[in-house]
């Protein structure tokens, strides 16, 4: 028999990110949690960025999939949380194998038809992706803070580090236009199997927070808004994000 503590939990981020963009996050939760707490790179980015990102969620959803099915912590079972274009490669894994999840909390997550276009992508926010995509690492990575940040100013000190890390790990701007096509595309996957959560941030201008509140009511699941953090709730706050998942977590 599995203790339920020894399923790990495994983090995914989203567009053009990798593991280490957790940041305190993954060291906060692995100490409020008794789970074994991992993280792993899609294809195109962090460790894995000189592979080519698929152009479909499916095909970045195997790519993290086939990393757990060969981790030592691997026993079966897996709690996901998971945020934006990740929250769409959990909500993939659960439907495809609904008996692998154990449990999916999904970050200012969206997906078509549910939500419109200009809510799963803020209309005003088109021509800063699209530049921060062309730009050298420095100023991307700026870009990319001021877009996923309430409160960029507070995170100066970490710029630097995103900064290197894109250096170390460049995210080619093919593979983010092919990370950016497979989150476009995706269509909601039917309420999954195991206990889900939705989480979003009224402060997000990057995907709008109505986005999970349709996927909320869609799958019929718990929705928890934080007052006040902008698209990367881990950044921005996570002594809260460690406070839901932890809570959670008890319930499951």
């Amino acid at each position: 028999m599995v203790l339920a503590e020894a399923t790990p939990v495994l983090l995914i981020r989203g567009l053009t990110r990798e593991q280490r963009h957790w940041g305190e996050f993954k060291p906060l939760l692995a100490e409020a949690v008794t789970n074994p707490v991992l993280s792993f790179d899609f294809a195109g980015s962090g460790q894995l960025y000189q592979q080519r990102s698929p152009g479909s969620i499916r095909g970045l959803c195997q790519s993290v999939r086939q990393q757990w099915l060969q981790a030592p912590q691997y026993n079966g079972r897996v709690h996901l949380l998971a945020i934006s274009l990740g929250a769409m490669l959990a909500a993939d894994w659960a439907a495809q194998y609904p008996h692998e999840v154990a449990s999916v909390t999904l970050i200012n997550s969206s997906a078509k038809p549910l939500s419109p276009f200009y809510r799963r992508l803020c209309w005003r926010n088109y021509p800063a992706i699209l530049r921060s995509i062309v730009l050298g690492a420095a100023q991307r990575e700026q870009a990319i803070l001021q877009l996923t940040s309430a409160r960029p100013a507070e995170h100066t000190d970490i710029l630097g580090s995103w900064q290197l890390w894109q250096q170390q790990r460049p995210v080619s701007k093919l593979n983010a236009l092919r990370q950016l096509w497979a989150a476009s595309r995706f269509v909601v996957t039917p309420a999954p199997q195991c206990p889900a959560l939705l989480l979003s941030s009224l402060g997000d201008t990057l995907v709008s927070p109505q986005c999970s509140a349709d996927l909320a009511r869609y799958w019929q699941a718990a929705h928890i808004q934080h007052p006040w953090a902008g698209h990367d709730v881990p950044l921005d706050d996570a002594n809260w994000l460690v406070a839901q998942l932890a809570a959670f977590l008890q319930t499951v």
